[in-house]
């Protein structure tokens, strides 16, 4: 039986992975920053939904059984991830 050869990876398609990652965290740390650090944080999730159009969840528990979302946003950022827009507007909590 004759060999398969092994893909080469797609290096364009790590790179922009690699790029979305970036872009997420810098979202999640704006959202933070703005809205303050719950006490029992485990999380914040960033979900790209279309080109510059973002939800974003702020979990809380102490552990993965007892996680909530505590703030759920909508946004329109820019295309280096800067907030333009969000739904409910981001006030500081904690």
């Amino acid at each position: 039986m004759a060999k398969r050869p092994t893909a080469e990876p797609d290096e364009e398609a790590d790179r922009k992975h690699s790029q979305a990652e970036r872009l997420a965290t810098r979202i999640g740390a704006s959202v933070m920053i703005a809205l303050g650090h719950p006490e029992d944080f485990f999380r914040v999730l960033v979900v790209r939904l279309w080109e510059n159009h973002y939800r974003v969840n702020i979990q809380t528990g102490v552990d993965p059984v007892s996680l909530r979302v505590a703030h759920s946003f909508f946004l329109t950022t820019d295309e280096n991830g800067k907030i333009v827009a969000s739904n409910p507007a981001i006030t500081r909590q904690y």
